[in-house]
């Protein structure tokens, strides 16, 4: 109970979301979700040669093994600032070292590239749906994550304009 409430939760926020409770909760229903997707792989995605399939499995462990990057060293570098809510927390400082002087969210970013190696891994076009799905979710909640870290943090303007916001070099 002691970690929830340094991480910002309360009964109150649990009631209001003022601290985007709710999109925490949204966030983990949809990552809940995912794995339940039926593969839908229609026939004209169909591989039949035995190196095309290769080199999807070998993209898709690229992105998997780069979400566990992503991962790992976004929680590594953020060390006490975590909280999975939007919401900086009260004494938090802003973080701008290690992977986020890549991305500015690279726990979203893992998730991502996550879910997009699984559905290139399966060929689903009904998981690549979903993926799209939990990154305009993530973009969404990122955007407003931003509006707070900039209310708080002066120079949170400038680090947008030198970081990316979920895909390294590219968005």
């Amino acid at each position: 109970m002691k970690m929830l409430s340094e991480w910002g939760f309360s009964l109150e926020g649990l009631r209001t979301g003022n601290k985007g409770e709710y999109w925490f909760l949204a966030q983990g229903l949809l990552i809940t979700i995912f794995p339940f997707v039926p593969v839908y792989r229609p026939n004209w995605l169909q591989i039949n040669s035995s190196n095309l399939l290769y080199f999807t499995w070998g993209v898709a462990a690229v992105l998997a093994l780069s979400a566990l990057v992503f991962l790992g060293k976004g929680f590594l570098d953020l060390g006490k600032q975590l909280t999975p809510l939007p919401y900086p927390k009260e004494d938090g400082e802003l973080v701008q070292t290690g992977i986020y002087s890549l991305v500015r969210h690279p726990l979203y970013s893992g998730l991502i590239f996550l879910t997009l190696s699984w559905a290139i891994f399966q060929l689903s076009l009904s998981h690549l749906l979903a993926g799209l799905i939990i990154f305009i979710f993530l973009n969404a909640k990122a955007s407003k994550e931003e509006a707070w870290l900039s209310g708080k943090f002066p120079e949170y303007a400038e680090y947008q304009q030198g970081v990316k916001k979920l895909i390294p070099w590219v968005y």
